[in-house]
């Protein structure tokens, strides 16, 4: 099943990831692995942001 079908990103935080013991592979295809640096950056860019 793929995440995204427009134009937007699937961004998930690597720290979370780490706690609950999830690696790359875990992950639906689409989305992927980002930093904090990544994260906030794409925040302040971003006229739309879903969080949950």
């Amino acid at each position: 099943m793929e995440v995204n079908r427009s134009k937007g990103s699937v961004l998930l935080c690597g720290s979370c990831m780490d706690a609950r013991g999830m690696a790359d592979e875990d992950v639906m295809d689409g989305a992927r692995r980002s930093t904090m640096d990544e994260l906030g950056s794409a925040t302040l860019a971003a006229d739309r942001v879903l969080v949950f």
